[in-house]
């Protein structure tokens, strides 16, 4: 697997002016995708999302029918009883879900670790940006909207900070198409599903020590 040994990328400020270039870890950010370690990223990371909430009753569960609903004999009828029998419209279900399904998928380190450098090697190659430092003073979206713009963001995007401060969430929280996380929380299923990464000096530290 060929690799570059060093990736020199430009670092903006919040207004979106070039103030000076940084050299990213090439083993972290330009490595050959592998698109079958971040396909299954992407599966660990929705079914560990998906919540077994899926439920229906068995005949122990249904309301009613605990009295046999005709004689047994001389109603031309198929002997019943209790209309909490599965066979019975209204009664129980046979086979249906619990409630108690797990949906848990794993992934062993190393694979998960060439999941996440896979997909920011791709959005090094087109999305990335590189801010020296993300802080908001004042807690209002437009500054956030206006800091979005002047980095040129177009679509999605993801925000990764070194610290998610209150001015940060307050000024972020109700821009839809934008995530802010911290370094620990970067996942391969939100850098697929933007258009744009934009990180912070220090962030960009923390990810190449986390992946080494």
């Amino acid at each position: 697997m060929a690799e570059k040994k060093t990736v020199s990328v430009k670092v903006y400020n919040m207004a979106g002016e070039e103030v000076s270039k940084m050299t990213l870890n090439a083993a972290v950010f330009n490595v050959e995708p592998h698109q079958q370690v971040m396909f299954d990223a992407v599966q660990v990371a929705q079914a560990n999302a998906r919540q077994a909430t899926a439920k229906t009753k068995t005949r122990h569960e249904v309301s009613g029918g605990g009295k046999k609903p005709f004689r047994q004999k001389g109603t031309g009828r198929a002997r019943a009883g209790s209309s909490r029998s599965p066979i019975w419209v209204g009664g129980g279900t046979i086979f249906g879900p619990v409630g108690t399904q797990n949906y848990k998928l794993s992934q062993n380190k190393k694979e998960h670790k060439l999941a996440l450098k896979s997909a920011l090697s791709l959005k090094t190659k087109n999305g990335l940006v590189v801010v020296d430092e993300i802080n908001f003073t004042e807690l209002k979206t437009k500054n956030f909207v206006k800091f979005l713009d002047a980095v040129k963001v177009a679509g999605k995007a993801l925000v990764v900070v070194d610290e998610i401060t209150e001015g940060i969430y307050a000024s972020a929280r109700n821009v839809g198409y934008a995530k802010v996380v911290t370094p620990d929380n970067v996942s391969v299923l939100d850098l697929l599903n933007v258009d744009n990464l934009i990180v912070s000096k220090a962030s960009i530290k923390a990810i190449e020590e986390a992946l080494k």
